[in-house]
């Protein structure tokens, strides 16, 4: 594998969280076709089968609860005997919920988005924080909303969500730059991508009628992730990526 400039890249092993869905599909496939050994995850065995299929040879489904830590530390062993430590995980989990206004946020809404932003990726980094801040090649990568720097009344849950992933992302950041300046790791990276909505053909199709102003493209953030690994974790480490259009 080369680069632009004709030198050669590790082949790099990459854990894609949200594996099933059309980011995960798209960002899946634009690694392996980078050259990576590529692990998707999802909770659903026939959905993450699937997925994993289409994002073409190579790429090798995981089930796995996020959000249940132990689940999690299972997967990390599971993923361990297949190929040793990864590189560097790309965290696709998420979810969506509204509401009105303030007065109407449900306990539920909460408790959904809590456990789709904040707790999958806290048991994620946790887990293997270690394996990725050893790597030379580093990466932790989420995908977060416009919404956050602009909130409103019916977005409160959800950005709130929002936010709190982002500051656990930005203290893995930093935890990557004490490890690098300490001499027991990466250099490594944490990284914030930002959109104001993800689409895809399939989606494009089900409402012709929509434009979706704003909106990236799922192929777009899959070129967005493969660029990671071409930058220096140095100029990356802590910073937040606007993708949006």
């Amino acid at each position: 594998m080369t680069d632009n400039a004709g030198a050669a890249r590790p082949q790099l092993k990459i854990l894609v969280t949200g594996g099933s869905g059309a980011s995960g599909v798209a960002v899946a496939r634009a690694l392996r076709n980078a050259g990576h050994r590529v692990f998707t995850v999802g909770t659903d065995q026939a959905r993450i089968t699937t997925a994993a299929e289409q994002a073409g040879d190579g790429v090798t489904p995981f089930v796995c609860d996020l959000a249940r830590l132990d689940d999690v530390r299972q997967l990390r062993k599971d993923v361990s005997a297949v190929a040793g430590p990864v590189d560097a995980v790309i965290h696709l989990v998420g979810g969506w919920r509204g509401a009105q206004g303030i007065a109407d946020q449900t306990d539920e809404d909460w408790d959904f988005l809590e456990r789709g932003a904040v707790s999958t990726l806290r048991n994620v980094s946790r887990v293997f924080y270690d394996d990725v801040a050893a790597s030379p090649n580093g990466r932790f990568a989420m995908v977060s909303s416009t919404a956050v720097s602009r909130p409103s009344a019916a977005t409160a849950s959800y950005v709130a969500a929002k936010a709190a992933a982002e500051a656990w992302t930005m203290a893995v950041a930093d935890g990557f730059r004490r490890a690098a300046a300490q001499g027991t790791g990466g250099p490594a990276a944490a990284v914030i991508l930002v959109v104001k909505a993800l689409v895809d053909e399939g989606l494009r199709r089900s409402h012709p009628e929509r434009s979706f102003p704003g909106a990236t493209d799922v192929e777009d953030l899959a070129r967005a992730v493969v660029g990671l690994f071409d930058a220096p974790a140095t100029e990356l480490n802590g910073t937040r990526l606007l993708l949006a259009a």
